[in-house]
């Protein structure tokens, strides 16, 4: 019996011929049709056994389906495309109670609101939208207060963003998404994918990233100050500290000084353990 049988609703392709789900390049689509590969994106995010999960842009339902099979309880679905609500409903009918679709913008949810503190913390599975990917990421990552909402997350990204919440300092793809990724969790990607994974195929390899949350990042620092001093470092990464951070203030040397960093370094040369202990300076002074 082939995957696309086991929970008793159509194959995705037939889903999507009946609903006229053509995907929409302006939404960011790409679907997968491959339920035993949803399966295995699914599985990621850790048990799911009674576990609430928390998913960005399902589309015709493939990883939602592939949640349920790997036994969530329930699924909290944000899905924008008003097409692919027939297609839901279908799974919502095969799963009575456990499929609750929000038709609404991801970027502008308000995610704690949408979780009964009764079900406990979620796992975020989602094969996210390029296009807001990044912006999904950061929200979820500057989550307040901390620890967050999520125990984990399995998220899917275009290669070239997933290299570059993991990189290393030292390296090309390291950046202000690697240190804020990698001071509030621990993440590594999981999984990678070619084009031919997806309908349409995209133009790029693609790669699951999973997170897990740390309680308590170290050194300690509001994820604010953190934004700040990344933003600044990184956004003219090809000069020294000492003028990249007077967009934060006159005389960066001070900070710099303090936190005991070379004001001849660039951006990329620090820790993600350099970065906190800078903001924790930063936040300190701005506020005087």
């Amino acid at each position: 019996m082939i995957a696309e049988q086991h929970d008793g609703l159509p194959p995705l392709r037939d889903v999507i011929r009946t609903h006229g789900l053509a995907a929409k390049k302006s939404l960011g689509q790409n679907f997968i049709l491959d339920l035993n590969l949803t399966r295995a994106i699914a599985r990621l995010g850790g048990p799911l056994a009674g576990r609430t999960v928390v998913e960005v842009g399902p589309g015709p339902g493939g990883l939602t389906r592939a949640l349920f099979l790997e036994g969530a309880a329930r699924v909290v679905a944000i899905e924008r495309d008003d097409r692919c609500l027939a297609a839901l409903t279908e799974i919502s009918e095969r799963y009575p109670g456990r499929l609750i679709v929000h038709p609404a913008d991801a970027t502008k949810t308000d995610w704690a609101k949408l979780l009964d503190p009764a079900w406990g913390n979620a796992i975020v599975a989602a094969n996210l939208p390029y296009g807001v990917a990044t912006v999904l990421l950061i929200n979820w990552l500057e989550t307040e207060p901390w620890p967050p909402w999520w125990d984990g997350m399995a998220l899917m990204f275009q290669k070239e963003v997933a290299e570059r919440i993991v990189a290393a300092p030292g390296s090309k793809a390291y950046g202000r998404l690697s240190v804020i990724s990698q001071w509030r969790s621990k993440p590594y990607i999981a999984m990678t994918l070619n084009p031919a994974a997806f309908t349409p195929a995209p133009k790029v390899d693609s790669a699951v990233v999973v997170f897990t949350p740390i309680e308590a990042p170290t050194p300690a620092c509001s994820i604010k100050a953190l934004g700040q001093v990344t933003a600044a470092a990184f956004g003219q990464r090809r000069k020294m500290l000492r003028a990249s951070l007077k967009q934060l203030t006159p005389m960066p040397e001070l900070l710099l000084r303090e936190a005991n960093i070379n004001p001849q370094e660039r951006a990329e040369q620090l820790t993600i353990a350099d970065f906190a202990r800078l903001g924790a300076i930063w936040e300190r002074v701005s506020a005087q």
